[in-house]
């Protein structure tokens, strides 16, 4: 049984793309077979949602491939390694309408998104438990996570220095000390030092003060240097100068370098150009905010690693009101559990709706078409009317084109819509305005802080 769905996978892992793979299949299994019946588990309600609208099809095709075509193929929740049933079963001939599909690209693994938690072992400066397993993969940190994986198998050789940015909450330092865990595992006598740029600072100063000894062999007698946060070393002109040193030493040794930063090298007005240069010549890699569908499993998984499988319109009701920060949504889930928990009700919808209100703050019920407008006027220095106008110069097209966006993506309305909203008559121009940005915020990191930066105070 087993072979035969190794099998399966095989072929499947040729056909797809490697997020895909590692997203829905790798933590699949078959857990039993006979001629009515094949049943293959998976994580949680989003996998099984996932596979039973769109991936069903692809399993039949590639078990009748191996010979096996039973009348119908179930897919059941595992929980924290207890096998969990479902009654609703799909059949091979189901036609179940793929619009209806909650399309993600995250893993439905269990994660742990950012720092170590208090009270947490860690051993040797590394968390053991950011593992690529438990990684949530997403479309949002795709080439980071393949990134990591190509320098665990081959540190100091590939992509060196790494360096990943992106705002707090996204899973920088659980990439970062996955790929030193693996490195370690792969080799347990690799020599691998995790540390926060703010370490780096105070050490190099009672070095520097008290003549203190071993500064040097620490940071230069090890294969791997992972340094976090390294924005806060950029104002910092004797510290830049030692680590620029500390650089130049282990990667003209094929030491493995990884960094993370809120902003990319070329972004840090204080980093000297030297340090700079040194930070571009490897590969630098934007960790994006996860989408609905990601924010969706990340919620699952987290709720399964408590042994709760929370009902598709709790999750989704989480991730469309939570959309800020990652460690937000897992702070709003970890309330809804607790407090379900203590009264012993169920963490419901109702329940969500009935806490929601202490965690969104003042965020407003209502967002409106002006807000949005006036907010992203006030961003860009321009008045509401200038936004409204049919002037074309370009410090008003681009604030323009972001408000037709906002107004696409906060309050879905529709083109014809949008483009009245700011004046225009020709509803393709909000299609192209749209799109336009919507391309831009994956390619140009300045479009991009700018629609985070004016999202935000939209819901703070």
């Amino acid at each position: 049984m087993n072979a035969l769905w190794q099998s399966v996978l095989g072929e499947i892992e040729l056909s797809v793309s490697h997020a895909t793979f590692t997203t829905w299949y790798k933590n699949t299994e078959l857990v039993s077979q006979d001629e009515e019946e094949l049943v293959i588990s998976v994580p949680n309600i989003f996998a099984k949602k996932q596979f039973e609208v769109k991936f069903n099809d692809q399993v039949k095709k590639v078990l009748a491939k191996n010979g096996v075509e039973p009348k119908r193929i179930t897919y059941t929740i595992i929980v924290a390694g207890k096998k969990t049933r479902i009654n609703r079963e799909t059949t091979l001939n189901s036609s179940d309408n793929a619009d209806n599909l909650v399309s993600s690209s995250a893993t439905a693994s269990p994660l742990a998104f950012g720092r170590p938690t208090s009270g947490l072992s860690v051993t040797g400066n590394l968390n053991p438990r950011y593992t690529f397993d438990n990684f949530i993969v997403g479309s949002s940190n795709d080439l980071a996570y393949t990134a990591s994986q190509a320098v665990a198998a081959n540190p100091g050789m590939k992509y060196n220095p790494l360096y990943f940015y992106g705002g707090v909450g996204l899973g920088k330092t659980h990439l970062m000390q996955a790929v030193g865990n693996e490195i370690i595992k792969n080799d347990p006598n690799a020599k691998v030092l995790y540390v926060s740029s703010e370490t780096f600072v105070n050490e190099f100063l009672d070095y520097i003060r008290f003549k203190k000894k071993g500064f040097s062999d620490k940071y230069r007698n090890i294969d791997v240097l992972i340094v976090d946060d390294m924005q806060f070393i950029a104002n910092k002109e004797k510290t830049q100068e030692e680590f620029f040193h500390t650089f130049n030493f282990l990667h003209q040794n094929n030491k493995q370098i990884i960094i993370s930063s809120d902003k990319p090298p070329r972004s840090i007005p204080t980093l000297t150009e030297r340090l700079r240069s040194r930070f571009e010549m490897g590969m630098s890699i934007d960790v994006q905010m996860p989408d609905f569908e990601t924010r969706c499993a990340i919620l699952s998984a987290k709720a399964s690693l408590s042994g709760v499988e929370l009902n598709v319109e709790t999750v989704e009701y989480l991730a469309t009101n939570i959309k800020t920060n990652i460690r937000e949504l897992e702070g709003a889930l970890n309330q809804l559990l607790a407090y379900a928990e203590l009264h012993g009700i169920e963490p419901d919808i109702t329940t969500a709706e009935g806490l929601l209100g202490n965690v969104r703050h003042s965020r407003p019920q209502h967002l409106t078409s002006k807000q949005i407008i006036d907010r992203t006027s006030k961003h860009f220095q321009l008045s509401s009317e200038e936004m409204c106008s049919e002037k074309r110069d370009k410090h008003i097209v681009v604030p323009r084109q972001i408000a037709m966006y906002l107004l696409r993506s906060e309050l879905h309305l529709s083109f014809p819509k949008i483009a009245g909203e700011l004046g225009r008559k020709d509803h393709t121009t909000a299609i192209h305005s749209v799109e336009k940005i919507e391309k831009a915020i994956k390619l140009d990191f300045v479009i991009r802080e700018q629609v985070a930066s004016i999202r935000e105070k939209l819901y703070a």
